[in-house]
């Protein structure tokens, strides 16, 4: 249990320093792991209405961070590449997220052809049920897509570095609230780029 936690706190460190510079990406994490905590808490009781949040708010938010706001040059404060961070990324570097990000585009359209999701739900009647239908769709997304990287991570890792990672993605939110709750204010006095703030 002692190294698994030393790799979960090193995987952390490393995505920290790797990924989150701009103070913008920051804030949108925030407003990403809220939103995470939220629809783990509708989870229980409505897995449509968690993955529709989840999809629509937190990954939108977390995501366009990344792609839209994060430097993409020579990162100076860690001395690398940003080509050498996404080869060393442990879990979705920017290509993979392309993939992911585009099955989750795609399934909307999908719904319309198969109201049934390959049979995953009792087609609903009308928009609601349409909606209903993609929730769903999103939800199996986001778990395969989790439980494919880890067992992906057993093979191409070892099966220690996939565990981790997942353990670490299913606590982001809480690690990201606790890391990132200052951004917004940092970033309204004119802070938008984190200089090396440890982790920790």
């Amino acid at each position: 249990m002692k190294e698994f936690m030393r790799q979960l706190q090193i995987q952390r460190e490393d995505d920290h320093r790797f990924y989150h510079h701009s103070r913008i990406n920051q804030t949108l994490h925030l407003i990403s792991a809220i939103s995470f905590l939220f629809a783990y808490g509708l989870l229980f009781t409505d897995p449509a209405g968690a993955a529709l949040v989840g999809w629509l708010v937190s990954m939108v938010s977390r995501q366009s961070g990344h792609f839209f706001f994060e430097p993409k040059g020579y990162d100076h404060v860690n001395d690398v590449t940003h080509e050498y961070k996404e080869e060393v990324k442990v879990g979705y570097n920017l290509r993979r997220k392309v993939v992911l990000m585009g099955l989750w585009l795609a399934l909307p359209i999908y719904v319309m052809v198969d109201p049934t999701l390959f049979g995953l739900v009792e087609p609903g009647d009308g928009v609601a049920g349409h909606v209903r239908a993609i929730g769903i769709g999103w939800l199996a997304l986001g778990v395969g897509g989790l439980i494919f990287r880890t067992v992906q991570l057993f093979f191409i890792r070892d099966v220690m570095t996939g565990l981790v990672w997942m353990a670490k993605i299913l606590t982001d939110p809480f690690n990201d609230i606790r890391l990132y709750y200052r951004s917004p204010l940092q970033l309204m006095r004119g802070d938008v780029v984190d200089q090396g703030r440890p982790a920790g």
